[in-house]
């Protein structure tokens, strides 16, 4: 967790170096393989309050944080290719992330994963 942190502060020295070059985005990919990228710009900075990094509109939980590096384009993933509406009695089974199956009712903001008789399918509850 320590090298983490002393990461992350040795990059914001480099942030304004670096932010002159061609890299347009500082990208961070999380442990569960998703990444999400934040343009560069001139008035950009990163804080940290407790565990939590924020840089833009973007915060992200230290202990979430994979690594972060600097690229040409926006490398942001979500897995989610489109928005789809499906009639409820068509849906099988609800898995979280983890595997477990849940009930509708047991379903909050986050990524789940929807068995139904047309096939399977991420989405996104907000």
């Amino acid at each position: 967790m320590k090298k983490i942190l002393l990461s992350l502060i040795a990059l914001m020295g480099s942030l304004a170096m670096l932010a002159d070059t061609t890299y347009s985005y500082l990208t961070f990919e999380l442990t569960d393989g998703t990444k999400a990228s934040v343009a560069i710009s001139s008035d950009m900075s990163l804080t940290f309050s407790g565990m939590t990094l924020t840089i833009g509109q973007e915060a992200f939980e230290l202990t979430n944080l994979s690594k972060m590096y600097f690229t040409t384009s926006d490398q942001t993933t979500t897995g989610i290719a489109n928005t789809l509406s499906m009639d409820g009695d068509e849906v099988e089974a609800i898995y979280d992330l983890q595997g477990r199956q849940v009930n509708r009712s047991e379903m909050h903001s986050g990524i789940y994963i929807i068995k139904t008789k047309k096939g399977t399918s991420k989405i996104s509850v907000r």
